[in-house]
């Protein structure tokens, strides 16, 4: 019977029900996006950092990977020592540059990676072969598209450009080898990946046998953190970053975005919860007359406390599924404004949907729902009986 009247009730006023059920999708989808923002990012580049199984990276000593133009000196010395380490199986270094193609009469610009093909982690190669031989380069679809190329063709690289001589400097003839994807770029970036040795050779004297960053892979089972510290101290010119700390230093350059997320969430619960709360209190104000008689003809007052939270409580579980969808729907699109932040990788997902996610958003709102009915419920099982049907009779 309980049941049966809580749907009637809601039923009899199906304008106000329908609005207050997509007034509380509005505030689930808001919830619900401001939960996978909080935690989204971090799984995000965690994966990320992890798509290629490297769990440390060297950088010069002070700074972030790719932070500055700074350089690890003696790298090819620094990999063999490591390399010597029983805890790891793979050293990868990577140099980072500007390299300028030539396309007609001008040039295009392009991020350069200089790595070993064989233990690089930074691309994925989606046609051709790695470029491993010294005049040999894998580009990505946007510099290709730019400079109208394709695999086989060969194309006039440049490592700078003098002013005073207003010529290049540099150059070289590099034959594309490969298409590939380059993982840690942001999206429509132009890139190239080389040969570590030929980049090296590109950039002059002031790269020779220099790195921008070293990547290492441990062995199955090891201590990440462990390593780290053994790595930091026994290569005094470089600072050791396992992912995990790389996350938290990511964390604290975007906290406000996780600031942001908590405080809509909890403006989007407030919202929802307001919301069931002033609907069904007008609910129980206009039926105070119909919970007297059901008092007065034996219906307990537990019971009419069980239907008025079963009416806030569907209200909000309704709601609350229907902004589920919403806010998939509007992740996604707040995720591709959030994507083109300059120097992100374009694989970072602001917004990631996870399942728990979806489950903490549901059980805040379970839980407003079931608080919402707690005071109309209280006050309409505890209105005295006689008075309430002679002023409903007056009325």
């Amino acid at each position: 019977m309980i049941l049966a009247l809580a749907r009637a009730s809601l039923v009899r006023q199906r304008a106000r029900t329908l609005l207050a059920v997509v007034g509380v999708a509005i505030s689930a989808a808001m919830l619900l996006d401001m939960v996978m923002l909080a935690s989204g990012m971090r799984v995000s580049f965690g994966s990320l950092l992890l798509a290629q199984g490297f769990q440390i990276r060297l950088a010069p000593k002070g700074t972030l990977p790719f932070d500055t133009d700074a350089t690890i000196p003696d790298a090819s010395g620094i990999v063999q020592r490591l390399r010597a380490r029983s805890d790891v199986i793979a050293v990868s270094p990577v140099l980072g540059a500007q390299l300028h193609v030539e396309h007609g009469t001008a040039s295009v610009s392009a991020a350069a990676l200089g790595t070993i093909a064989a233990v690089q982690g930074d691309y994925k190669l989606l046609e051709g072969e790695l470029p491993a031989q010294d005049e040999e380069i894998a580009a990505n679809d946007a510099l290709l598209a730019a400079v109208g190329a394709h695999i086989g063709d060969t194309l006039r690289v440049a490592a700078g450009f003098d002013p005073q001589l207003r010529a290049y400097t540099g150059q070289r003839a590099l034959r594309i080898v490969g298409r590939a994807h380059f993982i840690y770029l942001s999206a429509g970036e132009r890139a190239m990946a080389l040969p570590l040795a030929t980049l090296q050779s590109m950039e002059g004297s002031s790269r020779t046998d220099r790195a921008s960053l070293l990547m290492v892979r441990l062995r199955a089972g090891a201590d990440v953190e462990a390593a780290r510290a053994a790595i930091e101290r026994d290569v005094r010119t470089v600072s050791a970053i396992s992912t995990a700390t790389a996350i938290e230093q990511v964390e604290q350059r975007l906290s406000y975005f996780r600031q942001l997320a908590f405080i809509l969430g909890t403006v989007s619960l407030a919202v929802g919860f307001l919301l069931v709360t002033t609907l069904v209190t007008v609910s129980v104000n206009e039926r105070l007359g119909e919970i007297a008689v059901l008092r007065a003809i034996g219906v307990r007052r537990v019971r009419i406390v069980e239907q008025i939270l079963i009416e806030g409580s569907a209200i909000m579980l309704v709601g609350a599924f229907l902004g589920l969808g919403l806010g998939l729907v509007t992740a996604r699109y707040l995720n591709s404004i959030l994507a083109a932040f300059p120097g992100l990788p374009e694989a970072i997902d602001f917004f990631l949907f996870q399942p728990r996610d979806a489950w903490v958003a549901l059980g805040l709102l379970a839980g407003c729902g079931i608080l919402a009915g707690v005071y109309p419920a209280w006050r309409g099982a505890s209105l005295p009986i006689a008075a309430t049907l002679r002023e409903e009779a007056v009325a």
